[in-house]
């Protein structure tokens, strides 16, 4: 038997910088329950693209030490990942080249020598990181919290459909993340508390 939810549930949505318009106009209330101290670090984003060289002299040397010393402070730490393409966007596997290195750890480099033409396309390259690392173009912020339902009846019910239609404007078409907490002084992560979730 699924365990019903005990408690009743916050619900807090992510959403771009062009969303923040329709929620400055619903006016919304600033809420009076307390919220967790500081933001998932599961919440990444794509940096700006980089790229620090092209196919001439030995390769492609996107590496991400290069990169790092060129860019201070425009990559994380830890990346959670990279994403390869050609100037023209395709991709490491459609441009079909031999790949030297791609990884997270040394970055990406294509080597001339190893192409049947001795060229290499000209890559790009862009890291999945916090948001602080995504630059200006990428503006994220937290919606207030909702708690639409209590946990009576069948459970806490706390439907993205239902939150919507009571709050017409304050919630984007295309959410990032969701966050739940439980209710009260001492907020507690959802995924936290041990109950079973039907959704």
């Amino acid at each position: 038997m699924i365990k019903l939810l005990g408690v009743a549930i916050i619900a807090g949505l992510f959403f771009a910088e062009s969303d923040l318009l329709a929620i400055e106009a619903a006016e919304v209330k600033l809420p009076t329950k307390p919220t967790p101290s500081t933001c998932p670090t599961h919440i990444q984003c794509w940096t700006g693209w980089f790229d620090r060289d092209d196919p001439s002299g030995t390769g492609d040397w996107e590496t991400l030490s290069d990169l790092r010393r060129e860019n201070p402070g425009k990559i994380c730490p830890e990346p959670g990942s990279m994403e390869v393409t050609t100037l023209s966007g395709l991709s490491v596997g459609t441009a079909g080249e031999v790949i030297f290195r791609n990884d997270l750890t040394d970055g990406f480099v294509c080597r001339n020598q190893d192409q049947s033409d001795r060229t290499c396309n000209d890559y790009r390259v862009r890291f999945c990181c916090p948001p602080q690392y995504c630059g200006e173009e990428v503006t994220v912020c937290w919606t207030r919290w909702y708690d639409r339902d209590d946990p009576s009846g069948t459970g806490d019910w706390e439907p993205l459909s239902n939150l919507r239609s009571e709050n017409p404007g304050q919630i984007c078409d295309n959410p990032l993340y969701i966050e739940a907490v439980t209710t009260g002084n001492n907020p507690v992560l959802a995924t936290s508390t041990g109950q079973t979730f039907h959704v």
